[in-house]
């Protein structure tokens, strides 16, 4: 199949445009830049010129294409909810081609739009009223073309989707324990994480797109729920610095934007995930990737 990836060249979507190629898919990688387009052909793949701010080149790489993987976001905290918005219009312009066909659309959520502190399934429903996620307008938009006719499905990916180079979730942590000489935890750390490897992430997508049923919810986690003291533990041994405990009034002055993702709690399993793929993650877990890899660096 043609594939046409969006975040070609990101954290993940790189990820998977080799995962892609080593499979023997043809992609079509969503680029800005001269110097992206070029990375991206020397891979194999063939650049598309375009971003996710401009709807129409969006909607002319999918009309080439004879699958979608949708995987670029704005992770700019300072504007998420804005992001979260904008995530809408683009999965709309994804499918616009699509309606009608079966050619499938493979689309990225996040885990954190789901219910807090119990182990959440692939059949569980973003939360809604007070509790309701940012993200969660990325699966509403799923389901409004859904809808319409288009064989879309869902990854949802946890929070943290962790390799070298990991710019997110840990990344932040890092830097954050860097910038205040501790690794803190809030209250007593006991809130949980669920976590994958981006080439396990990258496998995934890929059998979504080769086998997705329509509208459904696909779980990337390899490891169900990480306590965040663990992880903090692990921050505050590389560092050097103290790890303390944060009081959930204090988790905003300490982490700032972050204070929210710092206090997710969303243990989550994958067992569906893996019995309809026959998905099986195989690279280190987070704690292990953090002990081994060149975070500190």
């Amino acid at each position: 199949m043609k594939i046409f990836v969006t975040g070609a060249t990101g954290f993940v979507g790189s990820a998977v445009v080799r995962e892609l190629l080593g499979a023997g898919h043809q992609v079509l990688g969503l680029v800005r830049s001269d110097a992206a387009a070029s990375g991206l052909a020397a891979l194999g793949a063939e650049p598309h010129r375009g971003s996710i701010e401009d709807l129409k080149s969006l909607t002319s790489g999918a009309a080439r294409a004879d699958a979608i993987i949708h995987t670029a976001f704005n992770h700019d905290f300072t504007r998420f909810k804005q992001s979260c918005e904008e995530d809408r219009g683009v999965i709309e312009a994804l499918a616009a081609p699509l309606v009608g066909t079966t050619r499938p659309l493979v689309v990225t959520s996040a885990l954190g739009v789901l219910p807090r502190g119990v182990l959440v399934t692939e059949e569980t429903a973003p939360a809604s009223g007070a509790a309701a996620h940012p993200r969660a307008v990325t699966e509403q938009a799923v389901d409004a073309v859904a809808a319409r006719g288009v064989r879309v499905a869902v990854v949802r990916l946890p929070p943290s989707t962790h390799g070298d180079g990991d710019p997110h979730f840990a990344a932040t942590l890092i830097r954050i324990a860097r910038e205040t000489r501790v690794s803190a935890y809030i209250d007593d750390g006991a809130n949980r994480w669920p976590a994958v490897h981006r080439l396990d992430a990258a496998v995934l997508y890929r059998l979504a797109a080769e086998q997705a049923q329509a509208g459904r919810r696909y779980h990337a986690v390899a490891e169900e729920g990480i306590a965040l003291r663990n992880l903090a533990d692990v921050i505050g041994r590389r560092l050097g610095v103290p790890v303390v405990s944060k009081l959930r009034d204090d988790a905003a002055q300490h982490f700032g934007g972050f204070a929210h993702f710092a206090a997710l709690d969303v243990p989550a399993s994958s067992a569906r995930t893996r019995a309809e793929l026959g998905w099986a993650p195989l690279q280190p877990g987070l704690l292990a990737d953090l002990e081994q890899g060149t975070h500190f660096q």
